[in-house]
């Protein structure tokens, strides 16, 4: 099954809102159906609710805004201010900042470039690597009465899927922006 599917593009002219263009598509269900929980995960995983939940079962002491840091740089190691900003989804001037503050802090460090000395590294200290430890363990405890009735092969298998999705979506080029193009 399809779904229709109408995009309305708005344009500010004179204070005035008019419509510019109309687009239509169909999206098949599926697609639809994926999206559609994909927005679900994020809108849950941003409320700033659950990050105070997260950071109390953690019992860990730090402004929410600051963790996903830390977290990143558990996973991926040194990064630059630019690639750290980049998977934060924040401007690097903010991260510049929140990097400073974590720096200040003990749960950082920032090191210059090897290969251009005005670029500045960052990788977390011991104190961070804990902090992020004790973040994922209590995201562990946090998930499971959510997947409490799964079955182990459902959550392999999707946890594998999910994986998948992932680095697929992640290897996969973002397409070359031409003038005709319309951003969403």
């Amino acid at each position: 099954m399809r779904v229709f599917c109408t995009y309305l593009i708005y344009q500010i002219e004179h204070g005035h809102v008019k419509q510019v263009r109309v687009y239509y598509t169909y999206m098949n269900e599926d697609i639809r159906q994926f999206f559609d929980a994909l927005f679900d995960i994020i809108g849950l995983m941003n409320l700033p609710q659950r990050d105070n939940v997260l950071l109390q079962e953690a019992g860990v002491s730090l402004d929410r805004a600051l963790f996903p840091l830390l977290v990143v740089l558990d996973r991926r190691g040194t990064l630059g201010i630019m690639e750290l900003a980049g998977l934060v989804g924040r401007d690097h001037t903010t991260v510049s900042r929140q990097v400073a503050t974590l720096t200040q802090l003990g749960l950082v460090t920032r090191q210059a470039g090897t290969r251009d000395r005005r670029e500045r590294k960052v990788m977390a200290t011991q104190e961070g690597l804990a902090i992020a430890q004790a973040l994922d363990a209590a995201r562990e405890r946090l998930i499971q009465p959510v997947v409490a009735q799964w079955g182990e092969q459902d959550w392999r298998t999707f946890v594998s899927l999910l994986r998948r999705f992932a680095d697929d979506a992640q290897a996969h080029p973002l397409p070359e922006k031409d003038e005709n193009s319309h951003n969403l």
